[in-house]
């Protein structure tokens, strides 16, 4: 009982509703399924690289500068993503918001005693439920939406 009461329900509610925007504009753009599998790829990634502890990210992060030719594509990666960065500010604003979210989720969770692969398990959850959630209340409202106006 006192897990319920001392886990963070807003982070999650954060969490959820992020991703749930992030469903809605999927659906609303009526993408194929490569696209959603694309999502539900880069989206697990992120919970990965956010729960997996620093020290071990430094320990990988060396693998891009072992050589020069290794540091001068990373560095043309990274300049073409600020470039993506303002090219689609909103896309990097939206973006934004759901890092924030989990960040802020991983933190609280972990700070109810959750491990590692808990904190992944419990974000990973939610991150799904606000992502169907958001899709699901698209295709619910365009499909109330056609019926009751057009």
């Amino acid at each position: 009982m006192t897990l319920i009461k001392s886990f963070p329900w807003v982070s999650l509610t954060l969490v959820v509703l992020a991703y749930a925007s992030l469903g809605w504009l999927i659906s609303q753009a009526h993408s194929p399924w490569y696209i959603w599998l694309t999502v539900v790829t880069a989206m697990l990634f992120l919970l990965s690289a956010l729960t997996t502890p620093w020290l071990k990210m430094a320990d990988y992060s060396i693998i891009f500068f072992k050589s020069d030719t290794r540091t001068l594509a990373f560095s043309v990666l990274a300049a073409f993503l600020f470039f993506l960065m303002f090219a689609w500010f909103k896309v990097f604003l939206d973006t934004l918001v759901i890092i924030s979210a989990n960040i802020l989720l991983r933190i609280d969770v972990q700070r109810c005693g959750l491990g590692e692969r808990q904190t992944f398990l419990v974000t990973s959850i939610f991150s799904f439920i606000g992502l169907s959630f958001g899709a699901v209340m698209q295709t619910a409202f365009l499909h109330n939406f056609t019926r009751h106006f057009l």
